[in-house]
């Protein structure tokens, strides 16, 4: 049966609206889809906030080889690859320095020799037969890093042979205990079998950095000596730019040749602290240094663990009102620390000794010794906190009876 036209155009409507239904939904969607993309490329271009921490880990990452230590405890801050071994350029001359300054001879005159005016690379421009005291070429050699001042050092010190010498510096850091250096020379120019780490350096370093004279040489920014022969004075700017870079900055020698690239031996203080780094191949090393000698002085702190680690002991006491008597640990015993690693002070009594009495209050009756993860830092006496008088008469009668 057919339909009529008026039931047909109602159909023809109802699939009409349909089909725009579904092209709006389409719309409505293929809308909330860009809009959904464009809000996903702007929140990919926000960048989202990191946290401003320095991890030490990755200072010094320019330095092919690097070791930081505090000078007046010798305790290890920082390494990195810090026992491979190494050319070490002008940071040879640190130990040079250090030999020379306590030779006693400071104010003794040195006569250049033509082998000292002839050294290759940093030069001062000795004349041969020129006349120096000893003082004066250490200055030259440390803040103008001049060979031919380290040569003529050498020499004279060596009694007349730079072999000889070479042969004081490798029994200098034999004496250290140190097994990773070998010195051929008194200035650092290549070598094969002239090399060092930065763990022996740092330790060469940190040691001379004791002795007042070899600090205050390397700390001197400005220092004039004479010019024999000529009308003016020769004037000494020191080419350690980090006592220009950081206020607190105290040393010490800068190195470069093409072999071993560019070396700083470095120092900074803070209160009764001060550290030193030694950073080998280094094309960063004043960035990274500043940045490293920064972390050694602010990360760590001097304690003394004899209050760190407290010690529970008695002594026994013969012929006294009491038998025994509380010890506590007096003395110091400074080792540099993180904050958290106070836990990790173990405390050790090795001796204590049987009173008698009368014993007096801070008598010494013991030794306790402290160890940081099983290394020795030293020992400290144990005293009584108390004094303890003798027994009466009726005391010791009291005593045959009991």
């Amino acid at each position: 049966m057919d339909k009529s036209p008026h039931i047909v155009q109602k159909a023809n409507k109802k699939v009409m609206w349909h089909r725009v239904h579904i092209a709006m939904l389409t719309l409505l969607l293929l809308s909330f889809t860009a809009s959904s993309d464009v809000s996903a490329k702007v929140r990919s271009r926000t960048p989202i906030p990191q946290a401003q921490t320095m991890n030490v880990q990755e200072t010094g990452n320019s330095a092919e080889s690097a070791c930081l230590i505090d000078v007046n405890t010798g305790r290890i801050l920082y390494e990195k690859n810090a026992h491979k071994r190494m050319r070490i350029a002008s940071l040879t001359k640190i130990i040079t320095a250090w030999i020379s300054v306590r030779s006693g001879k400071l104010d003794q005159t040195v006569t250049a020799s033509p082998n000292a005016v002839r050294q290759e690379g940093s030069s001062i421009y000795l004349a041969q037969g020129e006349k120096q005291s000893l003082r004066n070429l250490t200055y030259a050699m440390m803040l103008r890093s001049g060979n031919d001042s380290a040569m003529a050092i050498a020499e004279f010190l060596g009694g007349g042979s730079s072999e000889k010498f070479a042969k004081m510096m490798n029994d200098q850091v034999q004496k250290l205990g140190l097994h990773e250096s070998h010195f051929m020379n008194p200035h650092g120019l290549d070598h094969k079998d002239h090399y060092s780490s930065a763990h022996d350096m740092a330790i060469i370093t940190a040691t001379a950095l004791r002795n007042p004279l070899f600090k205050q040489i390397v700390s001197t920014k400005f220092y004039t000596i004479p010019w024999q022969g000529q009308k003016w004075e020769r004037k000494l700017k020191n080419k350690n730019k980090m006592l220009w870079m950081m206020p607190n900055a105290d040393g010490v020698k800068t190195g470069f040749t093409k072999l071993s690239g560019r070396c700083l031996a470095s120092s900074a203080s803070s209160g009764n602290r001060q550290v030193a780094l030694i950073v080998l191949r280094d094309g960063n090393d004043w960035v990274d240094s500043k940045q490293l000698l920064t972390y050694g002085l602010t990360a760590f702190e001097t304690r003394n663990v004899v209050q760190l680690a407290p010690v529970h002991a008695n002594a026994n006491v013969q012929y006294g009102t009491v038998s025994t008597i509380p010890l506590k640990a007096v003395g110091q015993v400074n080792f540099v620390m993180r904050k958290g690693e106070e836990e990790q002070i173990e405390s050790r009594v090795i001796q204590i000794k049987r009173l008698a009495a009368p014993v007096k209050e801070g008598q010494v009756a013991g030794t306790v010794q402290y160890f940081f993860k099983g290394m020795k830092l030293g020992e400290a006496h144990l005293v009584t906190t108390g004094a303890v008088k003798p027994k009466g008469l009726w005391g010791h009668i009291r005593d045959l009876f009991l």
